[in-house]
């Protein structure tokens, strides 16, 4: 059949810096606690074995400069500051000197967060979908490729909400690399053209109202920025 008995919502994506064409989201992967200070902000102990991951949906993604209202079923919404992976083809099952090839290119990202339903979902042993995976969750910047980019070593990553620093941390940080994470995610899934991985979150996050202002920023990457809205 080639109907649908509802009209379909159009696919989200990512500007490309240079380019016309836009990089269309198919999935979004998330590392959690890739830093060991935010792990240890959280309760936690940073884990040096495998990464974890949780997913959000490509229909919660929004371009950087959008202003979302504040979300539902929260009280400590919270903003975590990201570098995130653009996967160019299809890898399955890739070592670590393989994974690089996958990388289509790079963008700053903001992992928006409701804590309390999150800290609710970690004391009931539940899945942390309602704190992550929810309308404007997850909000990216203008991408660039990887060549363009170049390597990723100590480029210095950091959140202000109204001018006032929050986060400031650099990729060399990440407790799992880059190609660690592209090598052990493409162990439990065949990962495609338009996923994309956002690599975990550096220490200081925080709560955030409506009416603040989110600028992000990730050395060689153009800003991430987000208004909060009032609630509906």
């Amino acid at each position: 059949m080639s109907e649908f008995l509802f009209p379909t919502r159009p696919t989200t994506s990512i500007p490309v810096k240079g380019e016309s064409a836009a990089f269309p989201i198919n999935r979004i992967f998330c590392v959690g606690r890739n830093y060991a200070a935010h792990a240890v902000e959280m309760g936690g102990v940073p884990e040096y074995g495998s990464p974890f991951y949780f997913t959000k949906a490509p229909t919660h993604a929004i371009p950087s400069g959008s202003e979302t209202p504040y979300p539902l079923g929260t009280e400590n919404y919270h903003h975590e500051m990201e570098f995130s992976i653009l996967i160019g083809k299809d890898t399955f099952r890739v070592s670590e000197n393989e994974a690089m090839d996958a990388v289509y290119g790079y963008c700053a990202s903001l992992d928006m967060t409701r804590r309390d339903l999150q800290a609710h979902s970690k004391d009931k042993r539940q899945p942390w979908d309602t704190a992550k995976d929810f309308e404007d969750g997850a909000v990216f910047a203008e991408a660039i490729k990887a060549a363009d980019f170049g390597a990723i070593g100590d480029q210095r990553i950091t959140l202000a909400v109204n001018g006032e620093m929050r986060q400031d941390a650099t990729l060399a940080d990440l407790i799992h690399s880059v190609p660690k994470v592209i090598a052990d995610l493409s162990k439990y899934y065949q990962l495609s053209a338009g996923d994309v991985i956002m690599t975990g979150t550096p220490a200081g996050v925080g709560a955030v109202v409506a009416g603040d202002h989110l600028h992000g920023e990730i050395t060689g990457l153009a800003p991430v920025e987000l208004r909060v809205g009032q609630p509906l």
